[in-house]
């Protein structure tokens, strides 16, 4: 998960996207991505490991016959899933009029796994980025409350067992405390905390119920201009405390307040979690 900074030059743009600084791309491409996290160990590419962008390395660079880098407006944990996450790279003249962005689609599709699709294509501005283009992030957590398991839904939920019905009121309460910019050093994963600014701004937290292939889940809806490492999960952790009455609304603030992932709640499972849509 990202920092989210204003898009810079056109310099600054090809380091984003994979180029040189003095190589001024002709032209960025943007692909809105959509995969099942499960077969993957995140998003960012790492030696030897399964990755959403390291497939799409792979794919571009048997497209391409070189080295294609790519950047991603939000790097999901291993497990974690997306329906709109969105890719950025350059191209050179040549590379874009050769191949129809329709060609290409269709080529990176044939070439990554199954669980990766590519959902849309676009010529954008030589200066996108789509990390640092990106003005809000919205993610959405699923909880499956339930005694038997679920059918259909199983890989995308938290099936919370036998856990007696969650107090839905508190929990909606609680979500005004995380709305606004705060410091959110308690929701993020210890080790990353000390690795850059912890302040980040959250403008929408909604709870709902929704059905899925028969199955109803509860939906947790954050919407934010940039997150850190497991900061969604954590929150949908420590919302499930206030559900389950172990803590009041307001304990929220006070965790928010301490700093200390210590504090807050468990880490919700990854596989409750998908990164639903980037907006610019």
């Amino acid at each position: 998960m990202t920092d989210n900074q204003p898009a810079g030059n056109i310099a600054q743009s090809a380091l984003r996207n994979g180029l040189e600084a003095d190589e001024r791309p002709d032209a960025v491409v943007a692909l809105t991505v959509a995969y099942r996290g499960t077969p993957f160990s995140g998003f960012a590419r790492q030696e030897g490991q399964c990755t959403v962008q390291g497939e799409l390395e792979r794919a571009l660079q048997t497209i391409y016959h070189r080295e294609v880098l790519v950047t991603g407006a939000g790097r999901t944990d291993a497990g974690v899933h997306a329906l709109g996450n969105v890719v950025s790279f350059g191209l050179g003249h040549d590379e874009l009029v050769n191949r129809s962005l329709d060609k290409l689609q269709s080529s990176i599709n044939a070439l990554v796994p199954d669980a990766l699709v590519v959902k849309r294509i676009e010529e954008k501005p030589a200066d996108f980025s789509a990390r640092f283009s990106a003005q809000a992030r919205e993610y959405r957590y699923r909880i499956y409350l339930s005694e038997t398991p679920p059918v259909f839904l199983e890989p995308y939920v938290w099936w919370l067992r036998s856990s007696g019905p969650l107090d839905i009121t508190a929990m909606k309460a609680a979500t005004h405390y995380f709305e606004g910019e705060h410091d959110f050093r308690s929701f993020c994963v210890a080790k990353s905390a000390d690795l850059g600014p912890t302040v980040r701004s959250v403008s929408k937290v909604l709870i709902f119920g929704a059905q899925h292939l028969g199955e109803q889940s509860l939906v947790i809806q954050v919407i934010g201009n940039a997150f850190l490492h497991s900061m969604v999960r954590v929150m949908a952790g420590t919302l499930v405390e206030v559900g389950m009455r172990k803590q009041d609304p307001a304990w929220i603030e006070e965790v928010l307040e301490a700093r200390d992932r210590q504090c807050a709640g468990q880490t919700a499972p990854a596989q409750g979690l998908t990164l639903w849509r980037v907006i610019y």
